[in-house]
């Protein structure tokens, strides 16, 4: 067994960071620079965050930003020094992390 650090990061679909696509910035930033390991996107049909807005997928809604969510893991050091370039690219609270062990 091996100790790995599993990340989230909580996104809404269209989500702009310094005039770009959040999602693609972070699955730029784990795939090409980091070269993170087991990295999976989640796309929600309904969530809402703090303020209590709800985003869902329903046929009443002309522009819907669904939740997603960006999950990845790798050993806790590779974990530790990406988490400071999400925190630039996200709001804050929306990256949770924990230990796991993972039978690799």
């Amino acid at each position: 067994m091996k100790t790995v650090t599993i990340a989230r990061v909580y996104l809404r679909e269209g989500d702009k960071a310094h005039g770009h696509n959040v999602l693609h910035e972070v699955f730029r930033l784990l795939h090409d620079e980091h070269r993170v390991h087991g990295v999976t996107v989640f796309r929600g049909v309904a969530g809402f965050g703090s303020h209590g807005e709800v985003h869902a997928d329903d046929l009443l809604r002309i522009t819907v930003h669904l939740p997603l969510v960006v999950e990845f893991y790798d050993v806790p050091e590779a974990v530790a020094a990406v988490l400071p370039r999400l925190r630039e690219l996200v709001p804050a609270g929306h990256i949770v992390s924990w230990q796991a062990q993972c039978e690799c």
